[in-house]
């Protein structure tokens, strides 16, 4: 039988059964309308179906949908179809996997929720960062499963300079973020936390091995994730005393900041940005300076060199006649006779 050719009350106990919890079997009669013996009878014909329907102990017994070893027909209402293929269109790092699940639910809706997941379609994207990672779904799914059940993993890791060792973890949590995904774990060698890209993740193993789960050092995943990305420290680091509250800071600056700003006081922060990469340091360096706010600027001889070509290049530029601002650029580039930028710059040539 399909599930499009099953009774409407069979219907109705399998969707309340793949909601994932356990139900008495009084509540199920209760919302089906039916006594305890047809219920009894409802279970028994989808267990025919080959759907995993465990019996649970208690005073007075109940029903749970277990897993089984085939994926039977799901019941999902219209509100659960659009938002599935909402995240299936949205997905990072699994695009392959997520257009492909993505082709069987369009094949499987009825008539009158095609056009809705047209629409999604049609309408809703991600934004993907250059360097946006793809992950294999099943490490993904054996990490999820690790950290749920509390499992020890070993795995060979490959760090951003291309070495690789050998692993073993007590998983914690997974973290979308900027492209990538990130477990983050407690590492039994090292007694301390430590963040994963799963991209960078290899020849994962489960082991035997169960562990009492730690306390996590931040209020929740996310927060963790993002304050050691703001904390670590990178080939170029910059440190700026800024004339603004911290919260202000953090308001005016659009979007993920890569860095940790402080209060250091009533109306001032220390905003602390890290990074293997110049282009990205230089950039919200000068995103701060912005602000307009009064700063002091601590920064490596490299970083220094970028700010103060960039601020001469912008004095050139904006304080020439709006005839000659085109050529303010090229003329500066040529012209080596000009006075050292660093010398108009204020803090920043500091």
């Amino acid at each position: 039988m399909d599930a499009k050719d099953m009774p409407q009350r069979l219907l109705r106990l399998l969707s309340l059964l793949q909601g994932g919890r356990a139900w008495s079997g009084a509540e199920l009669a209760e919302r089906l309308g039916v006594s305890a013996r047809t219920l009894r009878r409802d279970v028994d014909r989808l267990r025919s179906l080959h759907y995993e329907v465990e019996g649970t102990t208690g005073v007075a017994g109940g029903y749970r949908l277990a897993s089984g070893r085939e994926i039977p027909p799901l019941l999902l209402d219209d509100e659960e179809a659009v938002a599935i293929g909402l995240g299936l269109v949205t997905v990072a790092g699994v695009q392959e996997s997520a257009l492909r699940a993505l082709a069987k639910l369009r094949r499987a809706l009825p008539a009158r929720l095609r056009p809705r997941l047209a629409a999604v379609e049609a309408a809703a994207t991600a934004v993907r960062g250059a360097d946006a990672s793809t992950v294999d779904p099943c490490d993904v799914a054996a990490l999820g499963d690790a950290c749920r059940g509390r499992v020890v993993v070993d795995f060979d890791y490959r760090d951003r300079r291309g070495g690789t060792e050998e692993r073993r973890v007590q998983p914690h949590h997974l973290v979308a973020h900027g492209g990538h995904w990130y477990l983050i774990a407690h590492d039994t060698a090292r007694d301390d936390w430590r963040i994963f890209r799963v991209d960078r993740i290899g020849g994962l193993r489960t082991t035997l091995r169960r562990f009492v789960p730690r306390a996590l050092p931040a209020p929740d995943p996310a927060a963790f994730l993002t304050r050691r990305f703001a904390a670590a420290t990178h080939l170029h680091t910059v440190s700026l005393e800024v004339d603004l509250p911290a919260e202000e800071v953090r308001s005016r600056v659009y979007g993920p900041f890569p860095g940790a700003v402080e209060a250091t006081g009533e109306g001032g922060c220390r905003v602390r940005l890290s990074a293997d990469s110049l282009d990205l340091v230089c950039q919200y360096t000068a995103v701060v300076v912005a602000l307009g706010a009064r700063f002091s600027l601590d920064a490596p001889p490299e970083v220094r060199e970028r700010l103060r070509t960039v601020s001469g290049t912008l004095a050139d530029v904006t304080t020439a006649a709006p005839a000659t601002r085109r050529g303010a650029v090229g003329a500066r580039a040529g012209n080596s006779g000009n006075a050292d930028p660093a010398e108009r710059t204020g803090s920043l040539a500091s």
